[in-house]
């Protein structure tokens, strides 16, 4: 089943469950979607974005609030800091389980060694390769420090 008709599905049991955090940020993920798929629209191509790149777009919804987290936290906001702490986890419900930081390490390794990359130079191809073959699965964050380690 498409991760699109998923979320609409998620999105209609909220409203009847009356969950307002689940239906806000549902709300929001649908619009960041529909605005992804009309910023794609160009002369003939009327299709929107696919499911990879709908996990790209939940991975970078997720960066933001983690980013306004870290804002918060500063502020001592923990008001603030909680809401968007549900929002990551409605948004994490659709978002393949996240390797951890042994398993991310030896897919750098094993990408590194299949394509010849030796310098920070290749830490785009690598980044590149990384993201196509296991979208949603790593945090790239954390596969970019790791390249960085081993590429340096």
């Amino acid at each position: 089943m498409s991760l699109r008709i998923i979320i609409e599905d998620k999105y209609k049991n909220a409203i009847k469950a009356k969950n307002t955090i689940e239906i806000n940020t549902l709300r929001l993920i649908k619009s960041a979607i529909k605005d992804r798929d009309i910023s794609n629209r160009s002369g003939d191509n009327n299709k929107g974005i696919v499911d990879l790149e709908i996990l790209s777009l939940l991975q970078n919804l997720i960066k933001q609030r983690k980013d306004s987290i870290d804002s918060f936290k500063v502020a001592s906001r923990n008001d603030l800091i909680a809401v968007e702490q549900g929002e990551i986890d409605v948004i994490r419900q659709f978002l393949p389980q996240q390797l951890n930081e042994e398993d991310t390490e030896k897919i750098i390794e094993k990408i590194i060694s299949e394509n010849n990359f030796y310098t920070l130079k290749d830490m785009g191809g690598l980044m590149k390769n990384l993201k196509s073959s296991h979208a949603g699965s790593i945090d790239m964050a954390l596969a970019g420090k790791i390249a960085k380690s081993k590429l340096s």
